[in-house]
């Protein structure tokens, strides 16, 4: 079977916008592991703790996120997490709690 050059010539073209969201996608991916790998301290590695500390992975998106946001706004009592979250936009913490909740529980 011949693909004609007109064909072969729009193949590329949607190959070469497609490209780019993939490595967009790829370095998004890649960001928020870095942000999350900054938790494994206290949060264990991937938000598996060890005992005594809490556990983040598999927990709700929206439950982290709104933990994060009010450690954020200093409305949740905290000792550090309040200064770790005030470096983050809320952008950002979406992201990371949504990352944590896609981590298996164990």
């Amino acid at each position: 079977m011949r693909i004609p050059v007109r064909a072969l010539g729009a193949i590329a073209a949607a190959t070469a916008l497609l490209f780019p969201l993939a490595a967009q996608a790829e370095s998004s991916d890649r960001q928020v592991r870095v942000w999350a790998a900054s938790c494994a301290a206290c949060h264990g590695t991937d938000g598996h703790a060890q005992a005594g500390m809490t556990s983040l992975a598999g927990r709700s998106a929206d439950e982290l996120f709104t933990l994060l946001i009010e450690f954020k706004r200093d409305v949740r009592p905290a000792t550090v997490m309040h200064q770790h979250a005030k470096g983050y936009t809320d952008d950002e913490l979406k992201r990371l709690a949504q990352w944590f909740a896609a981590q298996s529980k164990r």
